[in-house]
């Protein structure tokens, strides 16, 4: 491993499912992270999530051996970023909140600050449009959970300097992790591939085809997969699902993408997947 981990300093906006993952990873690996977020309770709650988090990823033997834990500030104030060397923003898949956020986050650090966009699927180059130095800004598509999936997709913007790449690519190597380096395009190459599946295999559910166990056992069974796709929905999350294949259709117009009727009422009843307990699955207790 990249032995580089102090001269490091994250700050993670949002601290919801990604981005307490996030932070879980980067303090794991002996990096220093200040955690925003403006909502009382999600802020009250962070620590105790990302120290259940980090107990997690040490009983499945993924926390590296060779470094000390990395500091953990929460704060309700997004000044606080202003001396971070990287900046991920990690909130809600709407492009209105996410403009918001990197607006106000890219007028408070200096330049040359690596910004990163945990979309899944908004363009950066439509991102970079809202922020003061467009060359800062790249997409980098965590996996869920982000501490244990080794593999991320980075998103290199048409403005995104190669500098830029070449840091954020060090930092997810000092994080443990794989990058595999795409061009910008709207839902990237997981998510036009995925979101589509996820929503086809709803479908079929709705229209009494199959039950989710059996559309779930037939991908695990006949295709390999190692999770179905609407157990990956539920972990996902399914609003922030629904908010994706959104995107997805209002950029590319394909049927594919419309949410279908099962999912968004799934969505309207509350039930979100994993994080609430239920989804297309039950699961009991609500996982943070």
């Amino acid at each position: 491993m990249t032995a580089d981990f102090r001269q490091h300093r994250l700050a993670v906006i949002g601290a919801g499912v990604m981005g307490t993952n996030i932070s879980t990873l980067a303090t794991s690996h002996g990096v220093d992270v200040v955690l925003v977020e403006t909502d009382a309770s999600a802020l009250a709650a962070a620590k105790g999530t990302i120290k259940q988090k980090l107990r997690h990823a040490q009983l499945m033997g993924v926390l590296p051996a060779d470094r000390p834990q990395g500091s953990l500030t929460v704060t309700a104030s997004l000044e606080d970023i202003a001396d971070a060397t990287t900046v991920v923003e990690a909130v809600t898949e709407v492009v209105e909140v996410k403009e918001k956020v990197l607006t106000a986050a890219s007028a408070l650090v200096r330049p040359g600050t690596t910004l990163i966009s945990n979309t899944s699927c908004i363009s950066i180059d439509e991102m970079a449009a809202w922020v003061k130095h467009p060359e800062d800004l790249l997409g980098v598509h965590f996996m869920n959970p982000s501490y244990m999936i080794k593999m991320v997709e980075v998103i290199r913007g048409t403005r995104t300097s190669p500098a830029i790449l070449d840091a954020a690519v060090g930092l997810l190597s000092t994080l443990g992790r794989e990058s595999l380096v795409i061009n910008d395009s709207t839902g990237f190459v997981i998510n036009r591939l995925l979101h589509p599946l996820i929503n086809t295999a709803a479908m079929l559910v709705q229209e009494g085809v199959a039950s989710a166990e059996v559309v779930d056992g037939l991908l695990e069974g006949c295709l390999g997969h190692s999770t179905g796709p609407l157990r990956t929905g539920d972990l996902i999350g399914l609003d922030n699902l629904v908010d994706s294949l959104y995107v997805l259709y209002d950029a590319r117009g394909d049927e594919s993408c419309r949410p279908c009727d099962l999912m968004l009422q799934l969505v309207k009843d509350g039930h979100h997947g994993r994080k609430t307990g239920r989804g297309f699955f039950e699961y009991g207790a609500a996982m943070k």
